[in-house]
């Protein structure tokens, strides 16, 4: 039997069918008029910004610079069940009854269109699809390429263009049916994972660690003092951080702060809620794509110290398809083994090049101390 390959991406194209059309006359009228209001302030032609292009600009990267080690797998549906580990029955019922559907869920955007229950479902059952290909040897590292995203989506409510919570459901399961007594929740995205933090706010056996843009920025939850509840006080590390920072806070906290958390806690797996929107070209944050690699290069470290290599990332935000394509080949090449690079300050090499380029029209020839 050959040797499996060292990251699995699993993708199932049934997640480009979730494709709201913010021009659709769908919402109830008290919402419809209070939307319309704000789009209008808007002054520009305003578009769903979480779309199928999304997927679509990632897979077409990969397919043009292919990654060796890196192949594609299929991704299924979640069951009832299994979503039910993480949201109410009321929640899911409510869901399952915009199936076929336009309709607008809350007054931060979230939006159905016909196809988009099924999508949720397939992204949450593709996320644990990338958790078994892990813990059943079909890869050493995986990946879930999936959307509707889900770290914002409460046990009962849809927000911030999520349905279901793709990683909780995938911890959920690792817990449930793969063995796991404890889970690692890393959340590098922009922004603060709120549904996820609220799932297992008071669960000893899934540390929740969330770097993020800081308050007022959307949600607007995820302050310093947030750190769990009950038997789970303490499993709630929030890391809240001002707009403009990069790569060397991230990979600071990373390695003075998550990994002796991870040390302490000693998971059995580790999960990444990998949102894209802390690139510069989101204009949140400012982590390269070199950072990304990097922190994917402390990951692997601490996945191989204390989990047995298992890592684990979902997909979560990430608007810009550039910096949003361009994050994940940086990412996927470090799962693959590629090398791990060490960031600098971000314009400092292109400031050593013009410093040596220009430098040395202006010394002065040895011995020649003329004014």
């Amino acid at each position: 039997m050959s040797e499996a390959p060292e990251v699995v991406v699993c993708y199932d194209e049934r997640v480009l069918a979730h494709e709201p059309d913010t021009n659709a006359a769908f919402l109830p009228s008290r919402l419809d008029k209070r939307v319309r209001q704000i789009l209008s302030g808007l002054n520009v032609q305003w578009r769903y910004p979480e779309h199928p292009g999304r997927v679509r600009s990632i897979l077409e990267l990969l397919a043009q610079e292919p990654i060796p080690g890196v192949r594609l797998a299929g991704g299924r549906t979640a069951t009832y069940e299994e979503l039910l580990r993480v949201h109410t029955s009321a929640y899911l019922q409510d869901i399952y009854a915009l199936r076929g559907k336009n309709a607008w869920l809350d007054m931060d955007t979230t939006a159905v269109s016909p196809g988009s229950v099924e999508a949720a479902e397939v992204a949450a059952g593709t996320a644990i699809a990338a958790v078994e290909a892990v813990f059943h040897g079909a890869a050493h590292r995986a990946f879930a390429l999936v959307r509707p995203p889900g770290h914002h989506a409460q046990p009962v409510r849809a927000r911030g263009f999520c349905l279901f919570n793709n990683v909780a459901v995938a911890a959920a399961h690792a817990q449930s049916a793969l063995g796991c007594e404890r889970v690692l929740i890393l959340d590098w995205d922009a922004h603060h994972g709120n549904g996820t933090q609220d799932i297992f706010y008071a669960d000893p056996d899934v540390l929740f660690f969330d770097i993020h843009r800081a308050a007022p920025f959307y949600p607007g939850s995820g302050a310093l003092e947030e750190v769990g509840a009950g038997m789970g006080e303490g499993t709630t590390v929030n890391v809240p951080i001002p707009a403009g920072t990069g790569d060397q806070v991230y990979l600071k906290i990373l390695r003075e702060l998550l990994a002796p958390a991870v040390a302490g806690f000693k998971p059995d797996l580790i999960l990444v809620s990998a949102g894209f929107d802390a690139h510069g070209f989101d204009l949140a944050l400012n982590v390269s794509y070199e950072g990304f690699a990097a922190m994917t290069g402390v990951l692997q470290e601490l996945a191989g110290e204390h989990c047995h290599g298992r890592l684990v990332m979902v997909l979560e935000g990430g608007y810009n398809l550039e910096s949003l394509s361009r994050g994940v080949h940086s990412v996927l090449k470090v799962m693959a083994g590629g090398e791990v690079p060490e960031p600098t300050a971000c314009g400092l090499a292109e400031a050593e090049a013009a410093i040596a380029y220009h430098a040395p029209a202006f010394l002065l020839p040895q011995g020649d101390d003329s004014q």
